[in-house]
């Protein structure tokens, strides 16, 4: 190939790739090297121009950098205005193309999300807000308003001007790991939105999605869109057909390795004892709440509730949460009460799913238990916190029989609620 050189096949290009999942989704689709390549704007420009790849994904900020470095654009690119994938032809040009539609429009579909005669707010101007508006526009929006700070159009406009968006399409960098929880946008404020889509990947699920489904709102993060643009772009790389139910099978599996699985349930149900075997199970990270909690504190928890109270106890319990569930792929066992902050099942929801434990009243232990030294006093506990967790919980298992059923059952559960 001319202009190739050695240590580059295939891999994707950005300012910053610290968190991306781009490897891992190409090893399962192509016998073929796949590497994360860093650059600043001058080597990027130097790389495209010197040509010493075979074939390229593009992500942030160089998209639309790209599109004019091309020497052959797609049809899809010209109709985008950027470009996400460039591959080197064999006399040494360099074609462009941009897979991230076909993404968008698959995460769109597959999360139920209806754009045909809607009006779409999509907050952004960046090349990835290219992408959505030429897949709103395939998809039959009526009206596209772009949403940035320094634009025409920017987020004080939107609430007072556009305020009858039906769908929002965030494609910034707010809520983005490490700064979970951040809202691109208050949908409280948007009374008529039907349904959101969010291009962030990490978290699962960001502010913006879970906003949508407390509404019972369609919503999606961006990691089906990832998978499926890099299924169209290993196609190019490949030279053949990759089948489109390849996208679901890598997307589901992705998920399983990532989501954590986090044990609720009423206290001295079993949670840090099942937790443990199914960390050694899965081959995953254990983190018990309450360990975390008195390690940061350095007192027992009754000491905390005798020294300093409930609420000061709850406050620890809430920072530890936010930051232990931001992280992927761990087993969490929680506090039995970590259930009765609604923040705090928000701060579960974005990265896992939620098992409840359940366990006979007259088994459960009560011991070192502030809030739970009797029997009577588990019977108020069970009645006034059973329905929330009935109600946070993606799945339930009974631990009345041998501890390593329930673990298998818990296992179980974890996979079945995936891809929920």
């Amino acid at each position: 190939m001319k202009g190739a050189s050695a240590g580059i096949e295939y891999g994707l290009v950005g300012a910053k790739l610290g968190h991306s999942w781009s490897v891992p989704i190409h090893n399962q689709l192509g016998d073929y090297d796949y590497r994360l390549y860093e650059r600043d704007e001058a080597a990027f420009t130097d790389l495209l121009k010197r040509r010493s790849f075979r074939g390229l994904n593009v992500t942030i900020p160089y998209k639309k950098l790209a599109y004019g470095l091309c020497d052959a654009l797609s049809d899809t690119a010209r109709e985008v205005g950027c470009v996400n994938t460039l591959i080197v032809r064999p006399d040494g040009s360099l074609y462009g193309h941009n897979t991230d539609i076909g993404g968008f429009i698959a995460m769109a579909r597959r999360a139920g999300v209806a754009i045909d005669g809607k009006k779409v707010a999509v907050l952004g101007s960046g090349g990835t807000s290219l992408t959505a508006r030429a897949a709103c526009r395939r998809m039959g929006a009526r009206e596209i308003v772009v949403v940035s700070r320094s634009g025409p159009v920017d987020y004080d406009a939107l609430y007072r001007d556009h305020a009858d968006a039906q769908v929002i399409v965030n494609t910034t960098p707010v809520g983005m790991y490490p700064n979970n929880g951040v809202r691109a946008v208050d949908l409280a404020r948007l009374p008529k939105v039907e349904g959101a889509l969010d291009v962030i990947y990490n978290p699962d699920k960001t502010a913006l999605v879970l906003d949508a489904e407390a509404r019972g709102l369609p919503a999606a993060g961006g990691l089906y869109m990832l998978v499926e643009q890099a299924r169209l772009a290993a196609e190019l790389f490949t030279g053949r057909d990759i089948p489109e139910d390849e996208t679901a099978r890598i997307h589901a599996r992705l998920r399983g390795e990532a989501l954590n699985l986090i044990l609720i349930g009423m206290p001295g149900c079993g949670k840090s004892r099942i937790g443990r075997a199914l960390a050694g199970r899965m081959g995953r990270p254990f983190v018990d709440c309450d360990d975390e909690i008195e390690r940061r504190a350095g007192r027992t928890i009754p000491r905390i509730f005798a020294e300093s109270g409930e609420a000061a106890f709850r406050d620890l319990e809430r920072r530890v949460i936010s930051e232990v569930c931001k992280e992927k792929g761990q087993v969490i066992a929680t506090g039995g009460g970590a259930i009765l902050s609604a923040e705090n099942v928000r701060a579960m929801r974005q990265n896992g799913r939620l098992i409840l434990i359940e366990r006979d009243l007259g088994a459960l232990s009560t011991e070192g238990r502030p809030l739970s030294k009797s029997p009577e006093a588990l019977r108020q506990m069970q009645r006034a916190r059973g329905p929330l967790y009935r109600a946070a919980a993606d799945g339930t298992i009974q631990n009345n029989a041998a501890p390593e059923e329930a673990v298998a059952r818990a296992q179980e559960a974890f996979y079945e609620a995936v891809d929920r």
